[in-house]
């Protein structure tokens, strides 16, 4: 099983500014309730690093991450209007 690591003041500014934190990313990606999984698009710049998509509360969320073997560092949570758009407004 895989370590989930964040930076914790990160996590603190997310939490008060966006409302969300990366213990509910875990939760989800530790179900496997992920919309989608891709590789960051500037790889030259960003090296390994993967973006999974989330739902939260009916909106979804960027969250890059760089996967090594035993664990997974989380970067970032960024709400999406365009994956809200994809994932959950297309569904309704």
């Amino acid at each position: 099983m895989k370590v989930f690591r964040w930076d914790n003041d990160k996590n603190e500014l997310l939490k008060n500014s966006r409302g969300v934190c990366f213990e509910q990313v875990v939760i989800l990606m530790e179900r496997e309730e992920l919309l989608e999984t891709v590789e960051h698009p500037n790889q030259n710049k960003y090296p390994g690093q993967k973006i999974a998509t989330v739902m939260i509360d009916d909106y979804a969320y960027l969250v890059p991450y760089v996967q090594k073997s035993d664990e997974i560092f989380l970067k970032t949570i960024i709400p999406s209007r365009k994956a809200t758009d994809k994932y959950v407004r297309s569904k309704k």
